[in-house]
């Protein structure tokens, strides 16, 4: 969208250039019509519909892949996270695990986070990785991140909430395949030592 939109504003800029530049010129006033209305269809017209045409093509399957779609292919992990004033309480209702302000993915794996807030209304975002989504007092919004590569990505609050707003980061942990599962049994190990017993 940046290199988008940076095309768009040179093309422009060339368009304003050359614009000022035949305001010297003096031209009868078929030609004059004639110019006007090419730029109003080229400029107009062409340059906005290509545009936006170019930004869909990019950004609809890039936002596709954010849906929380069913995917035989490729099943989600499910994350319930939970804002509240002010942390996050991040389960995984598979496994049995509960952390705060602490979430961990393994890469190449779709996952879906169940977003929902305790108290008033807050805002998840791992800037990396997604847009961000409200959690919303008495809803559940899911959103679909996917980490490519392993390592930490920051996440915020990005909607205010009160005076503890600014102390809601979390850390988001993506892990291989291979280390989510040993960081799995590693947490899961003492709970089944407990029931054990």
């Amino acid at each position: 969208m940046f290199t988008g939109a940076t095309l768009v504003t040179a093309l422009v800029a060339a368009i304003w250039c050359r614009g000022v530049a035949r305001q010297a010129e003096q031209l009868n006033d078929a030609e004059e019509r004639r110019v006007r209305d090419r730029w109003i269809w080229a400029g107009g017209i062409a340059l906005p519909t290509v545009s936006v045409v170019v930004l869909l093509a990019f950004g609809i399957p890039g936002a596709h892949r954010m849906l929380p779609l069913p995917d035989a292919e490729r099943p989600a992990l499910r994350i319930d996270v939970d804002a509240r004033r002010w942390y996050w309480q991040v389960r995984y209702p598979d496994h049995g695990i509960t952390l705060i302000d602490e979430i961990h993915i393994p890469v190449d794996t779709p996952v879906d986070f169940h977003i929902s807030s305790s108290d008033v209304i807050h805002g998840f975002w791992v800037p990396r990785l997604a847009g961000k989504l409200d959690a919303i007092p008495g809803r559940v919004n899911v959103l679909r991140l996917e980490a490519e590569s392993p390592g930490l990505y920051g996440g915020r609050c990005v909607e205010f909430c009160g005076v503890g707003h600014a102390h809601m980061p979390f850390r988001l942990i993506a892990h291989s395949a291979a280390d989510f599962d040993s960081w799995l049994a590693s947490r899961q190990a003492p709970a089944d030592e407990e029931s054990d017993e």
